[in-house]
């Protein structure tokens, strides 16, 4: 384990103990009284306005009672608790109540359900939260409707902040039966208002630093599941881990303008959903845009939708080590692995992909072809193309079965590409395609540079498409066989063909021009099922 990923998993361990003294609020829908003090279960505040005013200090806890439906918003600003006596807003179970289920915030009509403005030291947790639109005239003048906003809007850091065990559905902003333009899906974020589940805001000077977001469930919400925008970085040490996502209107997982984020354990399935109007449509289960050093390792990428982009998890331009490896991408309409321009020592290694990349320009207003491997120069709309740079695609297990064709889409502006012991088992043909406003004549040279594409298994001969421009130096040709072709376990494909995959890999070398190589480190110890690597590694993602 890294330092990075000791450091915020000990800051989950801290932000959870409970400080010897302690002042405790009390809130209830139907027995409080906003008249009260809040200081006891009988004299409990009634509404969450009333304990949003409370002079909250180091080690206090807010307790809402389980089972209840509360109306409104709870909003906590430059509040504080301290690394020993965390301020900490929780469920509880009544003294005369049975109710186990976590407390409700409907906060329909409401910007957020949960805003914490400049806090530190603080934690959020057992709660459920919902807000289906507005009632009736309504709209607050926000363009978003979030289940929990962290923002910074002061001058101070803040730090410290956990988000766990909450529940958070069916978040919009607009009521039901309102109808998205055809074109909104094909706008780069989407142009008009919607409901997110868990957003971190930072367009200050001063940093966010050490949030965990863990143990949550978010699902139906029309636009993303859990969301981090920062500039220059200024939000760093996020720990996204034992997540479940499902069904948002947009992407699962997304994070801009951040550093040393580690996301694991998590499972994002049915991002860009449309089965409801005022979701966007169009998602990858997670992607980074001008991010730097993310670590993103056992999650389950399922079932991406969208027209354009949608993969299982991509790196947008702008990122610089970026590391995918040990998760499981299945049936994810844009592909498995996409890397964008300008990108810097980025990876996908040791993960499993089933059926990625379905997709079919022109079928279902697609407008882009979904691709099992994309290399894209694209770096913004006006942007001069500039292909990622030194990106390490090694050791993963690649399936695609006879009803899908393998699409491949390489940029000449790429720059340092390893393509080294992975297993393309494609059952169908594979072709090579263009990548997003991919204008190949406009180069005079066609090829990528600093090429390593070496040592992978492949089928048959034909596996691979000559039109990409790359070809394998020293291929191996023949069937892994897989236990359960089209399974989504990770033993499902361990391959039987021991003799053909066992110990036949290489060690992967740094590219030209490259002195860096893969963050934390190049070489791996395990592989996805947590098998050893010793001496000389096998193919694909598993050790026999």
């Amino acid at each position: 384990m890294t330092s990075l990923i000791r450091s915020l998993v000990w800051g989950v361990l801290i932000l959870g103990q409970s400080p010897l003294l302690a002042t405790n609020y009390y809130v209830h829908p139907t027995k409080g009284s906003d008249a009260n003090n809040g200081l006891s279960q009988a004299l409990a505040f009634r509404t969450l306005q009333k304990a949003s005013e409370t002079d909250f200090k180091p080690g206090d806890t807010l307790f809402l009672a389980c089972g209840q439906r509360y109306m409104g918003a709870l909003n906590l600003s430059d509040i504080s608790g301290t690394q020993d006596h965390p301020i900490v807003v929780t469920g509880r179970v009544w003294d005369d109540e049975e109710r186990i289920e976590p407390p409700i915030i409907d906060f329909k009509g409401h910007p957020n359900g949960v805003f914490l403005e400049n806090v530190s030291f603080i934690r959020l947790s057992n709660l459920r939260l919902t807000g289906d639109g507005y009632a009736g005239a309504d709209r607050n003048p926000s363009d978003m409707r979030c289940g929990v906003l962290v923002m910074n809007t002061g001058k101070q850091m803040m730090r410290h902040i956990v988000l766990a065990d909450l529940v958070i559905d069916a978040v919009y902003y607009e009521n039901k039966g309102f109808q998205r333009g055809k074109d909104e899906v094909r706008t780069a974020n989407g142009t008009q208002r919607y409901g997110w589940g868990i957003r971190v805001i930072n367009r200050n000077e001063a940093i966010i630093k050490k949030v965990t977001i863990s143990n949550c469930s978010v699902s139906n919400v029309a636009h993303t599941g859990i969301k981090l925008t920062g500039s220059s970085k200024n939000i760093s040490e996020v720990a996204i881990l034992n997540n479940s996502v499902t069904r948002t209107g947009g992407p699962g997982i997304q994070m801009s303008g951040v550093s040393s984020v580690y996301v694991a354990h998590n499972t994002v399935s049915h991002s860009g959903s449309t089965d409801d109007s005022r979701k966007w449509g169009r998602g990858s289960g997670l992607w980074t845009w001008g991010a730097s050093h993310v670590l993103i390792e056992k999650n389950r990428f399922l079932h991406a939708n969208g027209p354009g982009d949608s993969a299982g998890a991509h790196i947008d331009f702008n990122c610089d080590n970026i590391v995918l490896q040990y998760n499981l991408s299945a049936h994810n309409a844009g592909g498995f692995c996409e890397i964008l321009g300008n990108n810097y020592n980025c990876a996908y290694r040791y993960n499993i992909s089933i059926n990625d990349g379905h997709r079919v320009k022109g079928v279902n207003a697609a407008f882009q072809e979904g691709k099992v491997l994309w290399l894209s120069g694209y770096q913004g709309r006006n942007q001069a193309r500039k292909g990622p740079v030194n990106s390490y695609i090694y050791n993963n297990t690649i399936y695609t079965d006879v009803d899908i064709v393998a699409k491949i889409a390489i940029d000449n502006t790429s720059r340092g590409i390893c393509i080294a012991n992975n297993i393309f088992y494609f059952e169908g043909p594979a072709k090579t395609v263009l990548g997003d406003q991919y204008k190949p004549d406009v180069l005079s040279d066609k090829s990528a540079k600093n090429v390593f594409f070496e040592n992978n298994l492949f089928l048959n001969g034909s596996t691979w498409p000559v039109e990409t421009g790359i070809e394998d130096a020293q291929p191996h040709f023949g069937n892994p066989q897989f236990v359960k072709k089209g399974g989504m376990a990770l033993k499902d494909y361990m391959p039987q063909n021991v003799d053909l995959i066992k110990q036949k890999g290489i060690h992967i070398p740094l590219l030209p021009e490259d002195t860096i190589g893969v963050w934390p480190t190049l070489h791996l110890k395990e592989d996805i099922l947590g098998n050893p690597v010793t001496g000389r590694p096998s193919l694909g993602a598993i050790e026999p």
